[in-house]
């Protein structure tokens, strides 16, 4: 028999095994939260870290007591994928938001030098901004605006997908296309 691990699976309430259970049999969640869920209810079944592992295909006892220690800290949380690699993510919601936020202000002629916006203008009132994003780049501005569900048109602006300005007898109407969700995949 081994050595008792240093820090052991706490015990889990009912909802925790619940979940566990449910998504260890799940067909549509992604594989790694499948099989972190099977090794993490095979210890508290009374598997050892050796044995927990093998049963999902898997060599390390040592990646099964990393697991085990950070479900014992952070609960269901462990199951989800954490930043595997590369840079780390500079801008979180609150600064995308605050991007699509200063977007969709109307630009002062006087203030921002310009009546509609462009991607460098955008950029240089994020960055002087009090609240601003003093280093956001246009590529950071492009990719949040179009996850926001804005395109750049073929008249230099910006506007809402499956939004556009038709003009009338009465006036300029917004025409929005119902089926915009459906075309964004």
């Amino acid at each position: 028999m081994g050595r008792l691990p240093k820090d052991p699976l706490r015990a889990l309430t009912a909802e925790e095994q619940a979940d566990l259970e449910s998504i260890s049999r799940a067909r549509s969640a992604p594989a790694e939260a499948v099989i972190r869920a099977k090794i993490l209810l095979g210890v508290a079944q009374g598997m050892n870290h050796t044995q927990a592992a093998q049963s999902v295909g898997r060599r390390s006892n040592d990646a099964v007591s990393r697991l085990v220690s950070r479900f014992n800290q952070d609960g269901l949380d462990t199951l989800l994928p954490r930043h595997g690699g590369g840079f780390q993510v500079q801008y979180g919601e609150a600064e995308k938001a605050r991007i699509v936020r200063e977007f969709e202000r109307q630009p002062d002629l006087e203030q921002d030098g310009t009546a509609t916006w462009s991607l460098t203008t955008l950029q240089h009132a994020l960055r002087t901004a009090p609240d601003g994003l003093p280093q956001v780049s246009t590529y950071t501005i492009l990719n949040v605006l179009h996850a926001a569900g804005y395109s750049w048109q073929y008249n230099r602006s910006w506007s809402q997908t499956g939004q556009a300005v038709r003009k009338r007898k009465a006036g300029k109407v917004i025409v929005t296309d119902p089926d915009t969700a459906a075309k964004k995949r």
